[in-house]
């Protein structure tokens, strides 16, 4: 039985979060919260100051989605609270687990509109899991045990939870909190037999693999499987580095700008393992890919939260499991080492599309820098992004080797990319870490490039600028060719701007100068940006302004 001790109720949270595994926190301080930032001194956690609330939130979310546990992030009242909403909508969407503690009025002036008063039920109780505000302190760490709990079971996802500044303070009886133990949801033996019959008697199968869950281990141990079981594997929308882009049996993946042999093989397809994910609108091509509404015999859908089954895909088997659960079910004799080339045909179609370059208007091609790093950055380096149109480019180009090596939102939210690398580079100090952001991306949240500066971390911020808000421009070009609104932008010089915060900036207008600029950059062991000047015509890979407005008949 443990022992109990007098302490604040702020110092017991940050003692769980301790006990709980908890190593890293990303916060923006206030005085709603003083009681949490003191006890963080003789703690022993790593934390991390951030410039704004967005950026620590979207750290938060980094780690979660790395790591596979809640990432924390702290913040204060009302307006830290809204500017860290963005953060928790991507753990949202994203399946991440995530816990924003956020700080609140005393409870004596609650429910008078008192000065930054939130009411974070009903703000944040449809963009989390649970949104709640205990009125107890001696209650505090039975609400924080939830917490954790609930991000992590079933459909991982992010909780908030507002923290009265007077409770903070309360001397309260704390005991040592049992353990922290996510939930693996298993499949059942017969569910398992099922699949494995499917298995054995597909002429066309393929593996999509998503969502959160995943650990490095059930990767490799997947990867092996559908090799013994000449099983194509497809990666959905953001999640590549669930699967090694050279391995025998990858087919690319789903997301935008996808190849379409891949979207065809699916189509044609007569077994199709939805692992993991959802298949929502970017994966599933716009609800294209396979009809909702219809009996799908061919669907295989593992996924961990039964809530999903039947939303949108009536699948021919629906197995509640997480990905980890699942793969270890598989065991090791499945497959007998069936050999019909499914995977050596479907990878490649994968490498003919991925091998590059692309033709490209303007003297900087984003293909040949893509394929540059790919072949010189270590297979375990990080690639951070947020997002713009820019992002295609590293789809289709840039072929990740390593587990959770790609930390960018299915949300596509901007301004993601340079918060997530920070998060990455503090987690781990010996890999490289590389953020990639168009230039309006860039902006959303380069005051993070500040943390970076602060705590000694050499990440490398590639920003791309083509002096557009390019996504939206190609919208705009589809539907309204030739009558550019909005889009515009007139930029900074990106490489001063690292400069001026303690850095390291050069400027590249040409494909050649960028391996140069990139080597110094990592020899300078600061944080860096490279400032890559293209043209704004090459939208995507396949899609330039030129080429929208001849199809339109516009000059």
């Amino acid at each position: 039985m443990s022992e109990s001790r007098s302490t604040s109720a702020g110092s017991a949270l940050v003692a769980q979060l301790k006990a709980y595994g908890v190593e890293h926190i990303f916060c923006v301080p206030g005085e709603s919260y003083l009681a949490v930032l003191d006890a963080f001194i003789d703690s022993g956690l790593n934390v991390t100051v951030c410039r704004h609330e967005g950026g620590a939130a979207m750290m938060a979310d980094a780690v979660g989605r790395v790591t596979g546990r809640p990432g924390v992030a702290f913040v204060t009242r009302a307006p830290g609270a809204t500017n860290a909403a963005v953060g928790v909508h991507i753990a949202l969407e994203d399946s991440t687990p995530m816990i924003l503690f956020a700080g609140q009025v005393r409870r004596d002036f609650q429910d008078r509109g008192a000065w930054q008063e939130m009411n974070f039920e009903g703000v944040f109780g449809a963009l989390s899991k649970w949104a709640v505000e205990p009125s107890q302190a001696s209650r505090l760490c039975e609400y924080v045990s939830r917490a954790f709990h609930t991000a992590s079971a079933g459909r991982p996802g992010p909780v908030v939870m507002g923290l009265a500044r007077d409770l903070l303070s309360e001397k309260i009886e704390a005991k040592t909190p049992p353990p922290f133990r996510p939930l693996e949801i298993a499949p059942g033996v017969h569910a398992m037999a099922s699949w494995t019959e499917r298995l054995s008697s597909a002429k066309a199968p393929i593996a999509i693999l998503g969502g959160s869950g995943w650990t490095e281990a059930a990767r490799d141990r997947f990867a092996g499987y559908a090799a013994r079981n000449d099983l194509p594997v497809a990666t959905s929308y953001r999640r590549l580095s669930l699967f090694d882009s050279l391995h025998p049996a990858y087919a690319g993946d789903v997301g935008l700008g996808a190849n379409p042999k891949l979207i065809q093989r699916i189509k044609d397809a007569d077994l199709v393992l939805l692992l993991g994910g959802r298949l929502g609108e970017v994966a599933s091509q716009g609800f294209s890919l396979l009809p909702i509404g219809e009996d799908l015999p061919q669907l295989v859908h593992v996924y961990p939260g039964p809530e999903e089954f039947g939303r949108l895909y009536s699948a021919g088997l629906q197995i509640c499991a997480t990905p980890a659960a699942f793969v270890n079910a598989l065991g090791g004799g499945d497959g007998q080492g069936s050999d019909q080339g499914r995977m050596a045909a479907a990878h490649a179609e994968y490498l003919a599309w991925s091998q590059g370059p692309a033709p490209q208007t303007g003297p900087v091609n984003l293909s040949e820098i893509m394929i540059w790093l790919r072949s010189n950055l270590p297979t375990d380096a990080f690639i951070c992004n947020g997002a713009g149109g820019y992002a295609s480019w590293i789809h289709r180009f840039f072929r990740f080797r390593s587990f959770a090596s790609h930390v960018a939102p299915t949300s596509a939210t901007m301004g993601y990319g340079v918060p997530a690398a920070v998060a990455m580079q503090r987690l781990f100090p010996d890999r490289c870490v590389v953020a990639i952001a168009g230039d309006g991306d860039f902006l959303m949240n380069g005051q993070e490039f500040a943390t970076a500066v602060q705590y000694e971390l050499p990440i490398v911020v590639i920003v791309l600028d083509n002096g557009s808000y390019g996504s939206i421009r190609m919208s705009q070009e589809q539907v309204y060719p030739g009558r550019v609104s909005a889009t515009d932008l007139r930029n900074p010089d990106f490489a001063a701007y690292a400069r001026a915060f303690g850095g390291f900036g050069a400027t590249v207008e040409s494909t050649k100068d960028f391996p140069a600029a990139f080597s110094a950059a990592r020899a300078s062991g600061l944080s860096s940006i490279i400032h890559v000047k293209y043209d704004v015509d090459s939208l995507t890979p396949s899609m330039t302004i030129s080429g929208l407005r001849r199809t339109a008949g516009v000059d």
